[in-house]
């Protein structure tokens, strides 16, 4: 009886810009994600998986450079005798035709670019079933046609797709969305998906392994693969997820309040071992109540504790600062600071004022506060 295990992978984004960082952030993370190959490749050797499923936007866009495809095309080369599938997704879709004729000039043998919907044998008695996004948006599920797909009796079928099971925006399938009894419908043993960048299990048979380095915190964690053995035809696939990420990313949310140790609940919440925080990207997400000089306190510990990580920024959108008198009292008691004060003061507490103009005057209030006590010590 056939059996198979291989690494299923997507979304790796190579060339990504990672534009909201600072130039230091943005340096490490592409490094870090060029290191993503080298990576699946010691992982495969170790793990004795002879073959990577990438299921789409191995490139993060349509036109990565040229460096980008030939360094990405050496180090998959370099990890032979693994063999590689490759299907386009919908940032590096197949009407990039630049790109693709590019990385098939210099692509080796053990790359396999999978470029029109049609059944590969991929090993002795596995047939690779792959729906390559041929172009950006298609319209159309793209996986209808492995219903119909015929492969060798006995052998092992493999969907490789890149696309979304859910339109969230209208919470229901939409016309492109893949149907999520695809692996079904059309006898799959497992199907490889790819296009959601955490991991994800649709079924027992179906499932999103995110991207291998995360690129937003709205996946935390490390990124991971996923290994994939197939005992045989018609049997249920043994998925383990492999940790290989090298940056953990982090959403910490604060409720905060009057009265408390600002840093020192920062630091409670930041990961326990200082010697990972270089590897860390960490976004705080503070809300509730805060002092003025409570808000101060917290963002000279941001600032002071930040160059130790990759990344560490605070969210205040959802903070409120509560102003009182003996604040305005550090500012100035008399003159015309005191009565811009008082006025800002005002403002930032009339109900009758939209949020929007309350916001920019406690802002102000906010920022001269700062500036005053700073000019102060």
């Amino acid at each position: 009886m056939t059996s198979l295990s291989l690494l299923h992978t997507s979304d790796l984004h190579l060339g990504k810009r990672f534009g909201q960082f600072d130039e230091e952030t943005r340096a490490a993370l592409q490094q870090a994600r060029m290191g993503i190959l080298p990576r699946l490749a010691e992982t495969a050797s170790k793990e004795g998986a002879g073959h990577v499923l990438i299921a789409g936007d191995l490139f993060d866009t349509e036109t990565p450079s040229a460096r980008v495809i030939r360094q990405a095309l050496a180090a998959m080369a370099a990890a032979d005798p693994v063999q590689w599938w490759i299907i386009p997704g919908n940032h590096d879709s197949g009407a990039a035709e630049p790109l693709w004729a590019e990385m098939a000039r210099h692509a080796p043998q053990n790359v396999h670019l999978l470029m029109q919907p049609t059944p590969v044998e991929i090993a002795p008695g596995a047939t690779l079933l792959p729906a390559p996004c041929e172009r950006r948006f298609a319209g159309q599920d793209r996986t209808i046609w492995m219903d119909s797909a015929e492969t060798p009796d006995g052998h092992l079928r493999i969907g490789l797709a890149h696309g979304a099971v859910l339109d969230f925006d209208r919470d229901q399938n939409g016309a492109e969305t893949i149907a999520t009894n695809r692996a079904e419908s059309a006898r799959l043993d497992y199907l490889a998906l790819g296009d959601w960048h955490g991991d994800f299990s649709l079924n027992a048979r179906s499932r999103y392994p995110g991207t291998p380095e995360r690129d937003r915190f709205k996946h935390p964690g490390r990124g991971s693969c996923l290994l994939v053995d197939l005992p045989g035809p018609g049997q249920l696939p043994q998925l383990r997820p492999v940790e290989m990420g090298q940056y953990h990313w982090q959403d910490l949310t604060l409720d905060l309040a009057p009265g408390q140790d600002i840093a020192a609940l920062i630091r409670e919440a930041l990961p326990g071992d200082p010697q990972d925080w270089p590897n860390c990207l960490i976004r705080i997400r503070a809300r509730g109540w805060v002092t003025v000089d409570q808000h101060m306190q917290m963002l000279r510990f941001v600032e002071e504790q930040a160059p130790a990580f990759c990344h560490l920024s605070l969210d205040g959108d959802d903070l409120r600062i509560e102003h009182r008198a003996e604040d305005l009292d550090q500012i100035a008691t008399t003159g015309a600071l005191r009565a811009a004060a008082e006025e800002l003061m005002a403002e930032s507490q009339n109900s009758a004022l939209a949020e929007e103009a309350r916001d920019v005057a406690a802002a102000a209030l906010n920022r001269l506060y700062a500036v005053v006590r700073e000019g102060a010590e």
